[in-house]
């Protein structure tokens, strides 16, 4: 991969960065609150994965906040993001599939998982746009390349 960064400067630079930071956060910020949510309710959230027939719970619970609140905060202060993007892309494919099917449901539940299934496939959107674009230079990445 090349991870050659050229940055030119000017407004258009600044505005393509500043576009980059704040889309950059916007993802993360539903990663984090989602993570610290699972933190906040951690015993119905461990009920809520054994229901859908998860084995290891006790294991996966904590993987996956660390992936959601570690991941999220590490996009948003764009250290290692590239890499922390692809691990996420990779994550939420299992987590839709088995939290987000709409197939065999009731009409009013199917709808409503078609529609959190369409906005995981939307979020591992801009995780491939993060993966092939990297933080932007307003990022802890891009600081270090130009160290």
């Amino acid at each position: 991969m090349n991870t050659n960064v050229q940055y030119t400067t000017g407004r258009d630079s600044v505005l393509t960065d500043s576009a980059a930071l704040v889309g950059r956060i916007l993802v993360a910020l539903i990663f984090i609150i989602s993570g610290y949510g699972k933190i906040a309710g951690y015993a119905g959230t461990a009920g809520y994965m054994a229901g859908k027939g998860l084995p290891l719970v006790d294991v996966l619970l904590p993987l996956t906040i660390l992936i959601e609140l570690g991941g999220g905060l590490l996009i948003a202060i764009g250290w290692k993001v590239r890499w922390t993007a692809a691990v996420m892309f990779l994550f939420l494919i299992p987590v839709t599939l088995v939290f987000h099917n709409p197939a065999g449901l009731a009409a009013a539940e199917a709808q409503q998982q078609m529609i959190e299934l369409l906005k995981n496939l939307s979020i591992m959107g801009g995780l491939l746009g993060l993966f092939a674009f990297g933080p932007g230079r307003f990022g802890v990445d891009a600081r270090n390349k130009r160290a």
